[in-house]
């Protein structure tokens, strides 16, 4: 469903322990530039209409159509680092990256 890059589930890694989680949440929520946008937590537990991707990412079921085949990848650059999202069921996306609309 979710494809984690070695980059972003060590960046993801990071993170938990940095913030002393056990996961990191995947949502997604309507609004943002292009109609829906990711939105990230922190958890200790999972639901048990969680997906957990890699025992790292937790992402609920209902937000299958609007992630199924998205590859998640972590880039690191001089002036600036961010998640990658390549979203096969995105239809167009908004130029900060995190938000995208869905064509039905």
């Amino acid at each position: 469903m979710i494809e984690l890059t070695t980059a972003a589930y060590d960046h993801l890694v990071s993170l938990t322990k940095k913030h002393n989680k056990k996961y990191v949440r995947l949502d997604v929520k309507g609004g943002g530039c292009a109609g829906f946008e990711y939105e990230w937590s922190f958890t200790d537990n999972d639901n048990k209409e969680d997906l957990i991707i890699r025992d790292i990412l937790v992402v609920d079921r209902m937000y299958e159509l609007y992630i199924l085949g998205l590859q998640l990848d972590f880039k690191n650059e001089i002036f600036g680092s961010s998640f990658v999202f390549n979203n096969p069921k995105a239809k167009s996306t908004c130029g900060c990256g995190t938000s995208f609309s869905i064509g039905m």
